[in-house]
């Protein structure tokens, strides 16, 4: 089983050998990692992959190995029976149906009578239209249908949550992508700002024969920097959610941009800017940074891509505490206007089709927030985007 996994690992690109396949059976025989698949995966991941930037396909092979083990996001601390998640049933409603379901009246009642159905709830329930559960037209559980409601376990169908209740991990964009980051290069070169700095270590030849002949013929050789884009490009990922659908772009996108620009910083972020952002998804929890520190720390000499799908709550752009995640304090427009206000170079782009911009709402807030500054993240999009940047 365990020479099957190994290949398994190595067909997904992580660069293994028989010495960690045989570090990893050292370690089982000492039941380092016995009954448990939390532990063995840790300690496969420890044996078997030695850059970290490998985590993300390590992943995919262990979870493609193991296809029928699922991990739960620790719902013990909520107090919430695993067993009234399981969505083994899904109440199917006609458009008529959906169109009777009413919101409960804002983010602050949703809340509010989450708490009161946790006081009262005794038992499992599916298919129902008021109690934690799965199926049916309750605001609260999963695998139902509500347009206004709070995902609880599960996976999203329908993306109208306004609160996520679970622990969520996201993965860090795979900058080693290559296909079709040609064309994005090509887009990119037109934010290109060349000069020359640092050390004099390349032969200037006009320089060199313009002294050489002043010399008297004697040869003088003439140094210079090398030339390099000197632009600035600071540039906001959202991670996670819907935008899990648009990883490969996001990757070209990434990819290209990390070898165009010297000058280049990064940060992610999960459907809205909020206070905090973070560089390493897997760690988001733990390692995080203040947005003002970003805000004090890049000059407004940086020019500013941010690339999300725009597709969220609109709660989480117009309202304190209304982040699916946290409990944010200040709305996430007003961070939005502290980022543009910094650095006046700034653009969006959304992978979504631009036709469909017009069917959510929080997409046409943001593109209001933006002053139209968003541009979809196609060639055409992104080389329109590109030149508001260099002209604004």
């Amino acid at each position: 089983m365990l020479i099957d996994f190994f290949y398994t690992v190595k067909k997904a690109g992580v660069p293994v050998s028989t010495k960690e396949l045989l570090l990893l059976l050292e370690a089982l025989e000492a039941d380092v990692a016995f009954g448990s698949a939390d532990e063995f995966y840790q300690l496969a991941r420890l044996c078997m992959v030695k850059d970290e930037k490998y985590f993300d396909r390590f992943d995919v092979a262990f979870g493609h190995f193991f296809h029928g083990l699922e991990m739960l996001d620790d719902l013990e601390s909520f107090l919430i029976p695993h067993d009234w998640l399981a969505p083994d049933w899904i109440k199917n409603l006609s458009e008529e149906d959906k169109k009777k379901i009413e919101a409960l009246g804002g983010l602050d009642k949703l809340m509010e009578t989450l708490k009161k159905r946790l006081e009262e709830q005794q038992k499992r329930h599916q298919g129902g239209n008021k109690w934690v559960g799965t199926g049916g037209t309750s605001p609260f559980g999963n695998s139902g249908y509500h347009p206004e409601g709070i995902r609880i376990g599960g996976k999203s169908q329908h993306n109208k949550a306004v609160k996520v209740w679970e622990k969520r991990q996201f993965k860090n964009l795979d900058d080693s992508v290559e296909i079709g980051t040609r064309s994005i290069k090509m887009a990119l070169k037109k934010l290109r700002k060349f000069a020359r700095t640092g050390a004099a270590d390349e032969l200037d030849l006009d320089s060199t024969i313009k002294s050489t002949a002043q010399n008297a013929g004697l040869l003088d050789l003439q140094m210079r920097p090398e030339k390099h884009n000197a632009a600035k490009l600071l540039i906001f990922f959202d991670v996670g959610g819907s935008m899990d659908w648009h990883i490969q772009l996001c990757e070209e996108l990434f990819s290209a941009v990390k070898t165009e620009f010297k000058h280049l910083e990064y940060f992610y972020f999960h459907n809205c800017i909020y206070e905090k952002l973070w560089k390493n998804n897997q760690r988001r929890h733990q390692e995080n940074i203040s947005t003002w520190d970003v805000i004090n720390t890049y000059g407004k000499d940086y020019h500013v891509i941010i690339v999300g799908d725009a597709a969220m709550s609109p709660y989480e752009i117009s309202e304190p505490f209304g982040s699916v995640e946290h409990m944010n304090e200040e709305a996430g427009h007003v961070w939005m206007q502290r980022v543009l206000d910094t650095w006046q170079h700034a653009i969006w782009l959304n992978p979504v089709n631009e036709g469909h911009w017009r069917y959510t709402y929080s997409t046409q807030m943001l593109q209001q927030i933006m002053d139209n500054r968003m541009f979809p993240l196609s060639l055409a999009g992104l080389e329109n985007g590109i030149k508001q940047l260099s002209t604004s």
